[in-house]
């Protein structure tokens, strides 16, 4: 019994030692992933640029003259202050995208807001706009 014992702890045992530090390895890894702080939600600096034109998107075959009103949002972006301190509004775009779009009445579609990289969306007033489609001509 003894012997039995004694063979069961020392049979392989580097690949025992092998294995229990791979464990160990793996806990530490696991442990200090979920300790790490989350990302903080809100960026550092926040700017508002007003006015800012949108710009509809429609399919080169569609030739009709869409308007959007209002046609112009303001749009709040934030991000590092180093970033921030060199964004101009011409490089955030706001668009509406009205490809497929077919003849109705009372459209509203939701304005979609590029920025550069490093620069979060954090509000677009207003978020949706009328669509004003004129009446298809026949050929």
């Amino acid at each position: 019994m003894l012997m039995a014992m004694r063979d069961w702890l020392t049979k392989e045992f580097g690949w025992k030692i092998f294995s229990l530090s791979l464990a160990v390895v793996i806990w530490l890894t696991i442990h200090k992933i979920r300790e790490e702080p989350e990302t903080p939600a809100t960026p550092g600096v926040e700017n508002t640029y007003g006015n800012l034109t949108v710009l509809v998107v429609s399919s080169a075959g569609d030739v009709r003259d869409f308007r959007v009103a209002p046609d112009a949002v303001a749009v709040t972006v934030g991000g590092p202050a180093n970033v921030m301190a060199v964004l101009q509004a011409k490089q955030i775009r706001a668009t509406v995208d009205l490809t497929g779009l077919e003849s109705g009445h009372d459209l509203r579609r939701r304005v979609d807001v590029s920025a550069p990289p490093g620069v979060t969306l954090i509000n677009v007033e207003p978020p949706e706009v009328d669509v004003v489609i004129p009446p298809q001509q026949k050929k």
